[in-house]
């Protein structure tokens, strides 16, 4: 039997990397889409074995050569997203445009399923920009392409991403740690894995036509986590709520100053709220998509060690 063929956008980011690995394990052919094969191409060529990938460097928007490659391929899969705004890539044009054209180039070559990654908690965060390009992407590729899968993960996490990485590395440096509302804002994360699994699952499982919002095993709220990443290092630090008022200044002066924030202000109005589960959608504990979901404690120790004074010697038995 022919193996299926499946197109992958951000292909290179931290989830799209462990699906190419899981993917070309279970017997499934990928292209890979990249921007840039000479800074991603070797990462990805590495992620399995020779003959079940492909790495095709294209400019996403380049919508007639993207026509291209969808030919002869059955599910295309969209896991494309950024969290700053930079010239071309607005959250408008990467939330909302693109998804639309892949979403419709899918149709037009009559492809089986169109998996896109979207965000779980945006429908209530009417006031940011990311929330607000999230939601208009999930409704344009339902006007557009019945055979839809729209995944809403909460934080996705494990040793490659960019927010447990990044507070590790902050709460490595400062003494003192700022919390903005209070720390209450509340998570579901999701190790990487278990992503992976979710997709893997919906695949086999031809799941068409629906939304599935992605939890990990505990409700965590932003504190909870820092306080976790803070034993996990075995370090004192002090967390002190910091008045909204003077984090929009420090946003603002974080966005003028560096080239990837630490901090924007659309990212402040996006913790107000909850990334929790609307109880629209079906979650994939309620579809049944993972049989052990990973603990945030237990995962975050196999690599909190790197951050600590004695690096991979100062790892504990498990």
């Amino acid at each position: 039997m022919k193996p299926k063929e499946i197109l992958v956008f951000g292909a290179s980011g931290q989830l799209g990397r462990n699906l190419l690995r899981k993917l070309a394990r279970n017997n499934f052919k990928v292209t890979a889409v990249t921007r840039n094969v000479h800074t991603k191409g070797y990462i990805l060529k590495s992620q399995a074995n020779a003959g079940w990938i492909d790495v095709v460097e294209m400019d996403t928007f380049d919508f007639e050569k993207l026509n291209e490659i969808f030919k002869n391929k059955d599910i295309c899969i969209n896991l494309i997203g950024i969290l700053n705004e930079k010239n071309k890539s607005s959250f408008n044009n990467i939330h909302s445009l693109l998804p639309k054209k892949l979403a419709e180039i899918s149709l037009r070559n009559n492809l089986e399923q169109f998996i896109h990654l979207s965000a779980l908690g945006v429908e209530g965060a009417v006031e940011s920009k990311y929330a607000l390009s999230k939601m208009n992407g999930e409704n344009e590729i339902k006007k557009v392409f019945k055979n839809y899968v729209i995944l809403k993960p909460s934080l996705v996490y494990s040793v490659d991403d960019k927010f447990t990485t990044m507070l590790m590395n902050l709460l490595k440096l400062f003494p003192i740690f700022p919390l903005y509302y209070e720390g209450k804002t509340k998570f579901y994360p999701i190790h990487v894995s278990d992503m992976c699994d979710i997709i893997e699952n919906v695949i086999i499982n031809n799941f068409r036509s629906t939304t599935i919002e992605c939890l990990g095993p505990e409700e965590l709220s932003f504190k909870e986590i820092i306080k976790k990443l803070v034993k996990n290092l075995e370090i004192k630090r002090v967390l002190v709520p910091i008045p909204i008022i003077l984090a929009k200044q420090v946003a603002k002066i974080f966005e003028l100053t560096m080239k990837n924030p630490l901090l924007t202000k659309d990212q402040l109005i996006l913790l107000k709220y909850d990334n929790s589960p609307s109880g629209k959608y079906k979650t994939n504990l309620d579809l049944k998509l993972n049989s052990d979901l990973k603990i945030f404690d237990k995962e975050i120790l196999k690599y909190s060690y790197m951050w600590k004074s004695g690096g991979e010697f100062s790892r504990k038995e498990e």
